[in-house]
């Protein structure tokens, strides 16, 4: 390696001795408490915030459906046809994306300028005015304010994903910034999980309680607003992007403390120096240049490929996938429970182990494992007919089955649905790629052992 790249690279290489270290239990290091503590600060109205929205919405379904045919036949006296339903309510589901889409888009250039934690504090404005908009949509009749509501939502959400992360490995020392990395993760999931809990008959998931339970979004929004000032900005943003040394070091003592925060602040002061007379590049220029084509490929792969495995689908039409996998809607809400359960702890499994096995291992692993998933769900769904139809024919007769078709019934084998969700919630934290990990549900819906699987019962 040529000397200026080792001595640029100097503290990944040599000083990772020195770098400030964290709680050590068993063999898996930790963040301190106060990073700890920043990190929960910084995630709940984050990426928990843009998990929750992606849950919620699935529980009221039927509520918001018939909200919007009794708001349309109020207005124009008569029902909404079918279709028209169907396209108000994947826009009210789907806009979120969009929103999700502006918010990415206008993420990097509001870090630049509000710093890493203003944006972030600026960004609740649009949870809170979602949060009022939604709450107020059935009293005002409109569903309108629905589609406004998840669109701004959306765009805190976008805006989250793109500066929480940032935020996050550059108040982490560079040991600990795998471990600080996955925390959106854990929180994602975290969020996905709450939203569906919140959404239970037991909580509010009764028809009179929707408008409130999409409201609720304003919980993480209020918890944040009132932690995270309590924290620094990013001691990268205040010495780089602003100039302001002494801010800087004050940062870090708090972060890091004394003893480790000289380190970090070397670490910055070299990165500012490589920095200088460096020329941000334009997005489309990124691609001219061959210097880092495999970077920009890598990025876009990965990207692409976590995108469009379907994971968000699966959140937004649960209902619908599991009732096609012949669970009743009694055990539809306590299934996607149990799935977004293992999903959490999988992200933590991922967060202990990404500093021991590395990235790549994990990100190979997860994507091989989905492809094996996708194989065995393609063949499941070519199949499923002729095994239903071995099913029956090997337990009962070929008259039997004739006279009786009741003996051979869809979505009746209660053995059957209870052997599916052992599979949904065992297979699952198996899987440390969150890709992989939420693509399987989908595979474990067509597994012989429930979906559209003819099951045989005695008359």
């Amino acid at each position: 390696m040529p000397k200026d790249y080792l001595t640029e690279y100097e503290p990944l290489l040599t000083k990772g001795s020195k770098q400030p270290k964290g709680l050590q239990l068993f063999c898996f290091q930790f963040p301190n408490k106060f990073l700890l503590l920043a990190m929960f600060a910084t995630c709940i109205g984050g990426t928990f915030q843009c998990g929750y929205n992606i849950s919620v919405i699935n529980a009221p379904t039927k509520y918001v459906q018939d909200f919007i045919n009794q708001t349309w036949k109020q207005r124009y006296q008569r029902e909404i046809s079918k279709d028209g339903l169907t396209l108000l309510w994947s826009t009210i589901v789907s806009i979120f994306t969009i929103g999700g889409f502006i918010g990415v888009s206008i993420g990097g250039t509001l870090s630049v300028k509000l710093g890493r934690r203003g944006t972030l504090l600026t960004n609740n404005v649009f949870s809170l005015v979602a949060s009022l908009l939604m709450g107020l949509s059935s009293s005002a009749g409109s569903f309108e304010m629905l589609i406004i509501g998840r669109l701004l939502i959306g765009i805190n959400a976008g805006i989250a994903l793109c500066v929480e992360p940032m935020f996050l490995g550059e108040i982490a020392p560079t040991s600990l910034r795998g471990a600080m990395g996955t925390g959106s993760s854990i929180f994602l999931t975290g969020g996905i999980l709450s939203g569906q809990v919140m959404g239970l008959k037991e909580v509010l998931g009764k028809e009179q309680y929707w408008p409130l339970l999409l409201s609720t979004t304003c919980i993480p929004t209020l918890l944040q607003l009132q932690l995270l000032p309590w924290f620094p900005e990013s001691p990268r943003y205040l010495l780089i992007d602003k100039g302001d040394e002494e801010k800087c070091k004050k940062a870090l003592n708090q972060l890091h403390g004394s003893a480790g925060s000289d380190i970090v602040l070397e670490d910055i002061q070299r990165e500012k120096d490589n920095l200088v007379g460096f020329k941000a590049k334009k997005p489309w220029e990124l691609f001219a240049d061959r210097s880092i084509r495999w970077q920009v490929i890598t990025i876009i792969v990965l990207n692409i490929a976590q995108q469009l495995n379907g994971v968000n689908a699966m959140y937004f039409y649960a209902d619908y996938l599991f009732r096609q996998a012949g669970i009743t809607d009694d055990n539809i809400p306590y299934a996607t429970v149990g799935t977004g359960a293992c999903e959490c702890l999988t992200a933590l499994t991922c967060g202990m182990l990404v500093e021991s096995l590395g990235r790549k291992v994990l990100i190979s692993g997860g994507y091989l494992l989905m492809s094996i998933c996708c194989i065995l769900f393609t063949m499941t769904l070519a199949l499923q007919f002729w095994l239903g139809a071995w099913w029956c024919n090997k337990h009962f007769n070929h008259r039997d089955v004739q006279t009786n078709h009741s003996a051979c019934s869809i979505h009746d084998c209660r053995i059957g649905e209870l052997a599916q969700l052992l599979l949904y919630w065992l297979a699952l934290p198996f899987y440390c790629d969150r890709a992989a990990a939420l693509l399987l549900p989908g595979v474990l819906c067509r597994l012989p052992l429930g979906g559209d699987i003819y099951h045989c019962r005695s008359s």
